[in-house]
């Protein structure tokens, strides 16, 4: 092992004043389209589903930009440093096919069931007790989720400008606060494009003047090699025919069905963080579009976050830690992996524009959680059940002041992530707990029309308290993991994705029980709602290219050609 263990952190830099003014702009920017379109939103449908008047590429861009957050950019990239180029299924298996998928085959009937959330469907297809458990389940992770990027965006701070880390997790989290709280999601959605615009302006800096460093790929994996004594680091899919041969731990069933199965056509068709976007969109074609045109983005965002990861083990000359050791130590994360890269690589200028990326990747995920919080909360919750009959202008009111609320739990929330190895442990770990579970209950009240109110509420809830039971069970008996995981030598990363596994089969197997032995809703109540029921809307007649399917077969084409270059 040729790295050694950085004795502690410091302040890595110091800001020019061309630096501080790019900063101040964007803040500027974010606030003033807050503002700009506030009086743009005026009712419910206005601020909490922007009208739906996006386009196509405006709904798949904000689309991919929501999830463009903490979670994508330093977790991932800290990841990268932990578990090598595993990290990089995150992008391609464990996304591409479940945003077709929910482009091409789910999105009709959330659009034409004109619900609000997915929660909301949930109510439409099984009921009030079902949408109640999702509604709280979502919710209670939204705050979690949003505490990660706020306590990501202050790791940068710190590290990269010396900020106090409590200082710098309330700034950002108010500025997030106003914009959103002021013009809903239609806000959200427009900073979310301008965000995007600046995360691949200052992001993009590292892997081109990395790969100048280190000379082209071969030399990236020659010295990756030198560095950690191993080739396990470089190669997606080969070593992943035993548990042992391989970082993260795992074998290709977790990271096929675990990962690339449950929990990515989990998050990409049932997390309302990212549906919410989809259903913004002006028809049922763009509805559709939006998808498949986020994931040909989502397959070229690993040049901004797996790159640095890999950079970094082959270039930086200390060895970083997980998150818990970090803060006993002083010495240097795996999440802090971004920002040490930005550093090494950009000088004045450059280095504001970068930081300004980092702040807008964190602040569009946290919009993103804010949003979809204030959306679940006031009318999977507050209006389904404790509020009925108010006014749809009260319903806007409560929106905005949730939006305020939410922010605040979430900065409690933010301090939880120092607890874990890494953010994408931690995030994962949420996913499996809440997301697993409701992408079972969803597809089976898609797919079958035989499946019940009473199948779909303790499926659910089956599934949930599955996860965080067998989570429990290994923090209380690790030698638990080998049942869990299938293998002693699984990393957390591995557990996570076997226990969404157990938790999606216990759902799917609950529900269809508890449905055989209970009385199915009639057909004609399932209209809309059920495939085979339904009849699927035609959207607007275009020609041959212009089709979704088509575009969507191209974006598989390219997949399935990038996975075996990099097998």
């Amino acid at each position: 092992m040729l790295m050694m263990v950085l004795p502690a952190r410091e302040r890595l830099i110091h800001l020019s004043a061309v630096d501080i003014f790019i900063i101040a702009v964007y803040f500027a920017m974010v606030l003033f389209i807050g503002f700009y379109v506030r009086g743009a939103t005026r009712t419910s449908k206005e601020f909490f589903m922007a009208g739906r008047e996006m386009t196509a590429w405006i709904a798949g861009v904000s689309f991919i930009s929501a999830n463009l957050g903490s979670l994508e950019m330093m977790g991932w990239a800290g990841s990268t440093y932990q578990y090598g180029i595993l990290a990089l299924h995150a992008y391609w298996v464990g996304a591409i096919p479940a945003m077709l998928f929910l482009g091409l085959v789910m999105m009709p009937f959330y659009y034409i069931s004109k619900t609000y959330s997915v929660p909301g469907y949930l109510h439409l297809r099984f009921g009030n007790p079902t949408r109640a458990f999702s509604a709280v389940s979502f919710a209670f992770m939204t705050i979690l989720m949003s505490g990660i990027n706020m306590y990501s965006m202050a790791l940068v701070m710190k590290v990269v400008l010396g900020w106090d880390l409590n200082f710098s997790i309330w700034i950002s989290s108010l500025v997030v606060a106003i914009y959103v709280a002021a013009g809903g999601l239609r806000s959200a959605i427009y900073n979310e494009i301008l965000q995007f615009v600046l995360i691949w302006a200052g992001a993009l800096l590292i892997p081109i003047l990395g790969m100048i460093e280190v000379g082209g790929w071969q030399n990236l994996t020659r010295r990756i090699q030198n560095n950690l004594g191993r080739s396990d680091y470089t190669h997606l899919w080969s070593t992943l025919g035993h548990f042992k041969d391989n970082p993260m731990g795992i074998h290709w069933t977790g990271i096929v069905l675990g990962w690339g199965f449950v929990l990515a056509f989990g998050y990409w068709t049932t997390d309302f963080l990212v549906v919410q976007r989809v259903l913004a969109a002006n028809s049922l074609r763009s509805a559709r579009l939006a998808p498949i045109i986020g994931a040909a983005f989502k397959m070229m965002v690993p040049l901004i976050v797996i790159f640095p990861g890999l950079l970094a083990l082959a270039v930086l000359p200390f060895r970083l830690l997980p998150e818990g050791a970090a803060v006993a130590t002083g010495g240097h994360s795996y999440n802090e992996v971004l920002p040490l890269m930005l550093v090494r690589y950009c000088g004045p200028g450059l280095i504001g524009l970068g930081v300004t990326a980092l702040i807008a990747g964190f602040m569009s995920g946290m919009a993103g959680n804010v949003s979809a919080f204030s959306t679940v909360w006031t009318y999977d919750i507050y209006g389904a059940f404790l509020n009925k009959k108010a006014s749809d202008r009260h319903y806007v009111a409560m929106g905005r002041w949730c939006t305020l609320v939410g922010v605040l739990v979430s900065v409690g929330t933010a301090y939880l992530v120092q607890h874990s190895a890494s953010i994408m442990d931690y995030a994962v770990q949420l996913f499996s707990f809440f997301v697993a579970p409701l992408f079972g209950t969803v597809i089976v009240g898609m797919l079958w029309k035989r499946a019940t109110d009473e199948g779909g509420f303790w499926g659910l809830a089956a599934g949930t308290l599955t996860s965080i039971g067998l989570w429990v069970w290994v923090v209380k008996d690790p030698s638990a993991l080998r049942y869990v995981a299938l293998s002693p030598d699984a990393k957390d990363m591995a557990e996570n994705m076997y226990r969404a596994l157990w938790a999606w089969i216990v759902c799917v197997g609950v529900t269809i029980v508890v449905s055989l032995v209970t009385e199915p809703r009639r057909a004609t109540e399932l209209e809309g709602l059920v495939m085979g029921v339904s009849a699927i809307p035609t959207a607007e007649l275009c020609r041959w290219y212009q089709e979704p399917i088509f575009w969507g077969g191209l974006v598989a084409a390219v997949f399935v050609v990038l996975n075996i270059m990099l097998w």
